[in-house]
C-alpha cells in the first residue's frame, strides 16, 4: 500500500486516541481518590494494546476482559493473604510468600480455555495492585470501588481496539487492489 493511502490509518488511530482523551474526563467511573476520570485513559490505553497482543479478535477480547477480572481477584487474594502472613513473618516476607502462593493457581489457569490468556491476568493484576496499594485498600468495599472502574476502562479500551481493527480491515479492502481468484 502506498504511503498516501497508508497514512489514513495512523491518522484514524490518532483521532481515536484524541477522542479517548477528550471523553475520559466525562466518564465518571470512580471516586477521584482512585484516579477519577483519568483512570479510564491509562487503563483503556493498556487494554487497547492488549487487544492487539491478543490477536485482534473478539474471542480474545473476551479472554482479555476475563483476564483483567481474574487479575483483580488474584490481587485481592495477594492483599488478603499478605495481611495474614505479614503478622507472623513481617510485611516483606509475608507479601513475597502471598505472591508465591497466588501465582501458582494463576499460572494453572493456562489449562482453562476461557482463562488461559495469562498476560491479561498479569496486566489486570498490576493495574489493580497499583491502585489498591496506593490507596491502602483493605476492605471488600474498597476493592470493589477500585475493581469496577478498572473493568469499565478495560472494556472501553477493548472497544477502541475493536474499532481500530475493524476500520483497518474495511479500509484495506476498499483501497487494496483485489486479485482475481484463479478459475478452475
Amino acid at each position: 500500500m502506498p504511503f498516501r493511502k497508508f497514512i489514513v490509518f495512523p491518522i484514524f488511530v490518532a483521532l481515536q486516541a484524541a477522542v479517548l482523551m477528550l471523553i475520559a474526563p466525562y466518564i465518571k467511573i470512580g471516586p477521584e481518590s482512585i484516579g477519577g476520570p483519568g483512570l479510564i485513559g491509562w487503563v483503556a490505553f493498556q487494554a487497547w494494546a492488549m487487544y492487539f497482543l491478543a490477536g485482534c479478535n473478539l474471542k480474545m477480547a473476551g479472554k482479555t476482559a476475563v483476564g483483567y477480572f481474574l487479575g483483580i481477584v488474584a490481587s485481592v487474594a495477594i492483599f488478603e493473604l499478605a495481611g495474614l502472613l505479614s503478622g507472623a513473618m513481617g510485611g516483606y516476607w509475608g507479601t513475597a510468600l502471598a505472591v508465591f502462593f497466588v501465582v501458582i493457581p494463576v499460572m494453572c489457569l493456562e489449562k482453562i480455555p476461557i482463562a488461559n490468556f495469562i498476560p491479561a491476568i498479569f496486566v489486570g493484576a498490576g493495574v489493580f495492585f497499583a491502585f489498591a496499594y496506593m490507596h491502602k485498600a483493605g476492605t471488600m468495599a474498597q476493592y470493589i470501588e477500585i475493581a469496577v472502574p478498572e473493568m469499565i476502562a478495560c472494556i472501553v479500551g477493548l472497544i477502541f481496539g475493536w474499532i481500530t481493527v475493524t476500520f483497518r480491515t474495511n479500509y484495506e479492502k476498499k483501497v487494496m487492489p483485489q486479485t482475481p481468484k484463479p478459475q478452475p
